[in-house]
């Protein structure tokens, strides 16, 4: 489901090397010629109740049931396409963020244990040689030691995104749910829980704060601008910006992501994908971010917040 969408390629490519067949797909949006790539014999509807009714005739008529739906629908969409597969007996692969307010995600763990099949989500980053060894690193550290940690993401947007859903809060859930709950989720994963955080940049093109967490300070930017890029990667002409350092020194994973969402469906088929409630945490923190009321900058802040804002003509 969604599979015009941008990230869906990564699941055609997943299922087509995990040895899977994709037996039909649906997305409004009828550019998806990718399919051919990979399985040209899928079926393929632009309208819901047409592919609702394709499924039923499946699972009734022919008997044949369907293992797993992937869903890289719209952030919004994501709980009612995930209570649709398991409605229709189907395990469901969903991209981040699972859902956008953590009672749906509580909701949807009431309607999996009525069911016989699982909910997964997509976190990949938990999969990545060198995030699997960083929190290794941690786990041997001793155990009241605080790390200091930065995060910057930058991932620069066109006008595109601004008329699209992805620029619009009530359905994206905004920067924090949109492009940094992977992050987030890493970050809990590796630190701990959350003990307090304080947000001090909220808009609709960056977000920033500090987070603490049980074993780390974390100082975060994200952002969607072009111009809050540093120079170093201006000078090399590149759009995105992606740095984490713990401690000062620079984690390195800039490789290493191409066949993530493949080794993502490996360990799902195999029993082991990320359930509802490993994804809880970061969806709590995602929602309390985006509600929270920025603060002044002192005492510790990235220094990137202090980037001046623009008002953008597209802004929602």
């Amino acid at each position: 489901m969604g599979v015009a969408g941008f990230v869906a390629p990564r699941h055609l490519k997943a299922i087509k090397h995990t040895g899977n067949e994709l037996l039909s797909s649906y997305d409004p949006n009828d550019s998806v010629g990718i399919i051919d790539s990979y399985f040209p014999k899928a079926k393929f509807f632009t309208e819901f109740e047409r592919f609702d009714r394709h499924i039923e005739k499946l699972r009734l008529d022919k008997q044949q049931s369907i293992d797993y739906m992937s869903i890289c629908t719209p952030n919004y969409l994501h709980d009612a396409h995930v209570r649709f597969a398991l409605r229709n007996g189907s395990h469901a692969i969903c991209e981040k963020p699972l859902v956008l307010n953590p009672w749906n995600a509580e909701a949807l763990a009431k309607l999996e244990a009525d069911s016989n099949n699982k909910v997964n989500t997509i976190l990949q980053l938990r999969l990545h040689p060198s995030i699997i060894a960083l929190k290794e690193k941690i786990a041997h550290s001793p155990k009241d030691k605080i790390h200091d940690v930065d995060l910057t993401y930058i991932t620069s947007r066109g006008n595109w995104y601004y008329a699209s859903w992805k620029g619009a809060m009530e359905k994206s859930g905004g920067i924090c749910s949109n492009i940094g709950i992977h992050f987030f989720d890493m970050l809990i994963w590796i630190f701990g829980d959350v003990q307090k955080s304080t947000v001090h940049l909220m808009e609709h093109d960056r977000a920033s704060g500090v987070l603490h967490l049980q074993n780390a300070n974390v100082r975060w930017f994200l952002s969607i601008n072009s111009d809050t890029l540093p120079q170093e990667a201006i000078d090399q002409d590149q759009r995105t910006f992606r740095t984490i350092t713990i401690d000062n020194e620079a984690l390195e994973f800039s490789a290493g992501f191409t066949d993530l969402h493949t080794e993502s469906y490996k360990h799902i088929l195999s029993g082991d994908g990320f359930g509802i409630s490993e994804t809880l945490k970061s969806l709590e923190l995602a929602h309390q971010l985006r509600h929270a009321t920025p603060e002044v900058l002192k005492d510790e802040y990235h220094p990137f917040a202090k980037l001046p804002s623009v008002n953008h003509p597209f802004k929602r």
